[in-house]
């Protein structure tokens, strides 16, 4: 279909597109906590908005998610309805993390008609996730505080 070269032209091209088009100052890794961020994610089958929880300590990977998690109905109600929850996360190298995520079916980066749609999933979906964080930013952050 592309050659590799042609493949990164297209991802290099949606990404300054979608940085053109909403020049927002994301939240992603300045969450000031170690190993807890915010991506953005798309290919030619999906689009995802994330908040990947990656401490290499387990048992810090486990405070964090169990306090989302026991934020999970306001998340759902007020902000994410679609929100998925995944206390063991494994990424293709085998990478344990615990991931909360949206997702758009459907759209393709490869698809220069389908960047709209994912640019306003982008930015409506990462928008509620970043109000909720910082709503409860203070509680998730403190290790102290127990869920």
């Amino acid at each position: 279909m592309f050659s590799k070269e042609e493949a990164l032209q297209i991802k290099k091209d949606f990404w300054i597109s979608f940085a053109n088009e909403y020049p927002k100052k994301w939240l992603l890794h300045k969450t000031k906590i170690k190993d807890v961020s915010f991506k953005f994610y798309a290919d030619n089958k999906i689009a995802q908005v994330l908040l990947d929880i990656e401490p290499k300590d387990e048992e810090k990977r486990t405070i964090y998610y169990e306090k989302i998690e026991s934020l999970k109905n306001i998340l759902l109600e007020e902000y994410l309805p679609e929100a998925i929850f995944e206390r063991h996360f494994f990424l293709e190298n085998g990478k344990e993390i615990s991931r909360i995520w949206v997702h758009l079916d459907g759209v393709s980066i490869n698809n220069k008609k389908s960047w709209p749609t994912i640019f306003e999933f982008f930015d409506a979906q990462m928008s509620a996730f970043e109000l909720f964080f910082y709503e409860y930013e203070d509680y998730i952050s403190d290790l102290e505080i127990n869920t």
